[in-house]
Parts: structure tokens; C-alpha cells; sequence
């Protein structure tokens, strides 16, 4: 067989729990679901876990799980969520990962996601490696093996950041094929090529050389392909479907091909529904028929190997035409056209979380330092707790990191660990993704600065919170009556 097909999906949500009380509030708009992380998961990951495919009379001839089928990512703090409050999704997502490392050679379907979907170039590279590190032990905890694979937050890359997954011992990622920038063949003497818009040729494996030559394998989806899925209608018949991905292999019959695709999870089921039926028809058919071998990621590269050697261009990202500006700036990306709305207060809840995330580190490192054998190393490896919280880890994280042990200096560890959790929390892309600074997701992200506030106030400068108001003072809202994002803030966060 030399046709293989990798569908995969995205499946994610930003972290909703009030970091008050640990639990999702009710979400008016949700309706008529009590949150949008219920209604999503009815619609979508439940939908996807027993996906009918119907028969000719248009009842349902049988149920099968499109997790088997696909390669896919699951949000670290989605699937924390989904493992209390929908148990049943989330151990049928788990027996679908484990019947595929049985059909695909010892490859698994699922690949690692970093932890709470910050945009990964933004970060300072010890944020990167904690996110890597916290994404990586989030993943064996649930499906209890390393990940071959991990995703990046909006596909947002940079070579430090691929270095990063390289010493965690991750071995490939998924990108667009516009952030490829020139690829050649291995060997010596082979020359550069560069790649315009999304000319490379997506259907092979590539590897990127990295520092200290180490090496990292890169897959690039079909993009057209991908949007046809998400924004062209192609979910609406399941024929089409199928006739679309075996009609994407190139004229080439002397040489392995994948057809590859990328797009988010939600994509079949909850913004196209019944887009989950359309993705488990079009898989049985491909399956009947034999044209292709369905496969994920790591087992096409175990089988096929790379033999091309790519670069990329830095700083960019599937969903912002102007690298990562989406998330720091006006760069013209929004949801809703309105001539009369900008997005420049994008900058300055940046420019105020940054102010936030520097205070929060240099207190860490100082004073974290007098408590902590290594705060940073502690930090690593608070993913622990923030997994299995209970009495009994708290005292063996206590006797691995602490300097010394009393119930005062306790207190203030947890202060200053939780601290530099929410200070991670606050940057979760989906703050800036959208239109409005008053919308639901800038609330999310505001709420976790709220509560790093809180942490640190004891440890903190005494300006710091009025320094932190002015900067976010400048974040003007598009809708009069709300104001600035101090004005946002303090309305919807009681105590401020």
C-alpha cells in the first residue's frame, strides 16, 4: 500500500473553571446546555465517540468511534475537565487511543497538546519548557505512555520552540504549509528551494535541523483539503468526503503519499453538525474499499521515514495571515467584519499581563529561591498537583522541594506555585483571538490575572496593582457603555 490518510483532529477549549472555586460557571449562552463545555462535548467529542453511520432507509446501521480513526489532540485542561464530568467520553477516547497502538505498529492515535494553548513564540523559553513538560505529563498521566507527537496552540512555531519539544523527547509536530519557507533533499550538495504560499508538497514527512543538530520531524497538512472541511461544505456528504481525500494523492505511484488534513475537533459535530456521521461514513467507505491506508503521524514516519529537510518561517501561525500578531495587535484578523470595531486593545491586555508576569517571576525566583530547593524545577513539576491534589502528594511534593518543612512557609509555596500557574493561565490564546475585549474569552483570561493578584499581594510591591490598572486602562473597548479593560475588569471580577 502506497496511499495512506491521516485525519486529524484539534479538540480543545480554553480552561473555563472559575479559578475561585475550581468549577465552570454557568454560562447563560450555552442554553440549553448549563456550559459551553457541556454543550460542546454533547455535540462533539460524545458525538465522535459513538459516531452512527446511517443506512438507506436513514436509520442508523451502526456506531463506531471516529477517535480510532483519526489522529487528534485533546486540550489538557478539556480532558481533565471531560475525566469528572463526562467519564464515559473520556474512557471511550481512552480505549480508542489503546485500539489503535494495536492496529498502527505501537503508534497511537493521540499525540500530546501544550498545556493551556498559549501562543508558544510569545513565551519566554522556561514558559516554553514548562508548557512542554506540563502538556507531556498531562498526556501519561491519561493514556498512560509518552507522546510520539504534540501540538502547538494555533500552530505557532519558532525553532526555539521545536527545540524545546526536541529535548522533552517529543518527535514531530503538525504545521501549515505556509509557515514552510524552503525545503531540499537530503545528501551533500543538495540546494535549497524556496517554498511560496503553500507550494511544498505536503504529502511526506519532512525534518528540521535544529541547535546542536539535533533533529525534528515536521508533517504539513493539505490545506486546501482542510478548509473545504471546516469552511466549505465538505462535511455535508459523506460521499463527497471520501471521493475528496482519495482524490488528493498526486499522479506519483512510484513513491509512498499521505493525504493529511488538519482541522480543530469541534469541527465535526458542533460547528458542523452532523459532521461527525460524515467523518465516520467517509472513513468506512475508504476502509471497504481498500484505496488507502487510514494511519496517523507517527505511523507513516515510522514506516516511510523523511527524507526531505525543511525550514520555516519563524513566528507564524495557521490562523493569523501576519505571523502571531493576532494575539499582541491590531493586525486586521477578526471574526465579524464591523468597519467601525478595531482590535488595539489587544496590545495593551498583553502589555498589562506582561507587567503581571514579570512581578510574578521575579517574586518566584527570589523568594521562591528561600523555600524552594530549585522553584523552577518545583514549578515543572507542580503538573502533579494540579493532576492528583490530595493531602498525601502535597506532603511528598513538600518533602522533594522544600527547603524545610513548617505549616507557614507551606502556605506561602502554594501562594507562589498557584501564582505562576494562573500567570500561565492568563495568557491562553483564545483572550485574543476574538473581537471584542468584553467578550467571554478576555473575561477568561482577566479572571486568572484576578486571582494572580490575589496570590501575590502579600509578597508584592504596593504599586504593582495600580501600575498593572493604568497599562490595562489603555484596552478601549469597541462598545461604549464598556468601557476600558480596567472599567471590563473590575465590573465582572467581585473584590476589584
Amino acid at each position: 500500500m502506497k496511499k495512506f490518510i491521516c485525519l486529524h483532529g484539534h479538540f480543545y477549549q480554553p480552561p473555563r473553571e472559575n479559578p475561585w472555586t475550581g468549577e465552570v460557571d454557568a454560562e447563560v449562552s450555552a442554553a440549553p446546555f448549563r456550559d459551553w463545555n457541556e454543550r460542546i462535548s454533547k455535540e462533539c467529542y460524545e458525538a465522535n465517540a459513538h459516531a452512527a453511520i446511517p443506512d438507506p432507509k436513514g436509520g442508523t446501521a451502526e456506531r463506531v468511534s471516529n477517535f480510532e480513526a483519526m489522529s487528534f489532540d485533546i486540550g489538557p485542561t478539556l480532558f481533565s475537565w471531560m475525566k469528572a464530568k463526562d467519564p464515559v467520553t473520556y474512557r471511550a477516547i481512552l480505549d480508542a487511543d489503546k485500539k489503535s497502538l494495536l492496529e498502527r505498529n505501537g503508534h497511537g492515535n493521540a499525540i500530546a497538546q501544550c498545556y493551556n494553548h498559549l501562543i508558544m513564540p510569545l513565551a519566554s523559553r522556561r514558559d516554553k519548557t514548562t508548557q512542554v513538560i506540563w502538556g507531556i505529563k498531562d498526556f501519561e498521566f491519561h493514556y498512560k505512555r509518552k507522546p510520539e507527537g504534540m501540538w502547538l496552540p494555533e500552530t505557532a512555531v519558532d525553532r526555539e520552540t521545536l527545540s524545546v519539544l526536541v529535548e522533552q523527547g517529543i518527535r514531530y509536530t503538525i504545521l501549515s504549509p505556509h509557515q514552510a519557507s524552503r525545503v531540499r533533499h537530503l545528501g551533500f550538495g543538495s540546494r535549497w528551494k524556496s517554498i511560496h504560499h503553500e507550494s511544498i508538497d505536503t504529502r511526506q514527512a519532512y525534518r528540521i535541523v535544529l541547535e546542536q543538530g539535533h533533529q525534528f520531524h515536521l508533517f504539513f497538512y493539505d490545506a486546501p483539503l482542510s478548509r473545504a472541511i471546516a469552511f466549505g461544505g465538505l462535511l455535508n456528504d459523506g460521499d463527497t468526503f471520501a471521493h475528496q481525500l482519495l482524490g488528493a494523492f498526486g499522479g506519483r505511484q512510484d513513491r509512498p503519499q499521505l493525504v493529511s488534513t488538519a482541522t480543530d475537533g469541534e469541527t465535526f459535530g458542533h460547528h458542523h453538525r452532523f459532521g461527525e456521521m460524515a467523518l465516520a461514513y467517509a472513513v468506512k467507505k475508504i476502509e471497504k474499499e481498500g484505496a488507502a491506508h487510514l494511519t496517523n503521524y507517527g505511523e507513516f514516519l515510522s514506516r516511510q521515514g523523511s527524507f526531505w529537510e525543511v525550514d520555516i518561517h519563524e513566528r507564524t501561525s495557521w490562523s493569523c495571515a501576519h505571523g502571531i500578531e493576532r494575539w499582541r495587535s491590531d493586525c486586521g484578523c477578526h471574526i465579524h467584519h464591523k468597519e467601525e470595531w478595531n482590535q488595539t486593545w489587544r496590545q495593551a491586555l498583553r502589555e498589562s499581563f506582561d507587567f503581571l508576569k514579570r512581578i510574578v517571576d521575579t517574586i518566584f525566583d527570589s523568594q521562591g529561591g528561600v523555600l524552594l530547593k530549585d522553584p523552577w524545577e518545583a514549578r515543572n513539576n507542580y503538573i502533579e498537583l494540579m493532576l492528583e491534589d490530595n493531602i498525601e502528594s502535597r506532603a511528598m511534593f513538600l518533602r522533594k522541594h522544600a527547603k524545610k518543612h513548617d505549616s507557614h512557609e507551606a502556605t506561602k509555596i502554594w501562594d507562589l506555585l498557584e501564582a505562576e500557574k494562573l500567570s500561565l493561565f492568563m495568557y491562553t490564546s483564545c483572550g485574543w483571538f476574538f473581537d471584542e475585549l468584553s467578550g467571554i474569552e478576555p473575561l477568561i483570561v482577566m479572571r486568572f490575572a484576578a486571582r494572580v493578584i490575589e496570590r501575590i499581594r502579600l509578597y508584592a510591591p504596593h504599586e504593582f496593582e495600580s501600575t498593572f490598572f493604568s497599562i490595562l486602562k489603555g484596552a478601549k473597548s469597541n462598545l461604549p457603555e464598556q468601557g476600558t479593560g480596567e472599567d471590563i475588569f473590575k465590573r465582572n471580577i467581585h473584590g476589584f
